[in-house]
């Protein structure tokens, strides 16, 4: 065998020391066992932050479905929001293409130019404000739709914050 300050000349003579000095930190670390027991005042420390950790959870999961929730209520109002958009479009372009299509049939009955004229002009009048009109009902479904889809995640904020507050 080797003594302890000589420097190992063989990888074998570098593999024994590297394995003594091995076992001998072992043992040393093996004599180092605390076999002490745990104060009562730090079990019950980790005993209250365990349970305020899943308290915690528990919030925080509640709050995510809540918000989920809250989300796919959202979603529901946009998708019926479009269906009624849509439907209000249809209903426009349809009204649009009746009163054309009744245009189209007074200027076959008109006897004269002036009448033509005449019926033209009026139907230009009227077409302004019933595009005016179309605009406001546009408008106004829009604004109810941004208003419905968005009142249930502001519900939701709504809760969350007065949560926040009755916590603090």
């Amino acid at each position: 065998m080797m003594s302890e300050t000589s420097i190992p000349q063989t990888p074998q003579e570098a593999a024994e020391k590297i394995t003594e000095t091995f076992n001998t930190a072992a043992k040393e670390f093996e004599s180092l066992k605390l076999d002490t027991t745990v104060p009562e005042s730090v079990r019950m420390l980790a005993e209250k932050t365990v349970n305020q950790t899943r308290e915690a959870y528990e919030r925080g999961k509640e709050s995510l479905e809540e918000s989920i929730d809250a989300l796919e209520r959202s979603f529901d109002a946009a998708g019926q929001g479009a269906t009624a958009f849509n439907r209000k479009l249809i209903d426009i372009a349809q009204r649009n293409l009746n009163s054309g299509f009744d245009l189209a049939k007074n200027l076959a009955a008109a006897k004269n130019l002036a009448e033509i004229v005449e019926l033209q002009s009026a139907f230009i009048r009227s077409q302004f404000d019933v595009f005016a009109s179309q605009a406001g009902e546009i408008r106004a479904l829009t604004t109810k739709i941004a208003a419905d889809t968005a009142e249930p995640i502001k519900d939701q904020v709504s809760r969350t914050m007065d949560t926040v507050r009755k916590a603090s």
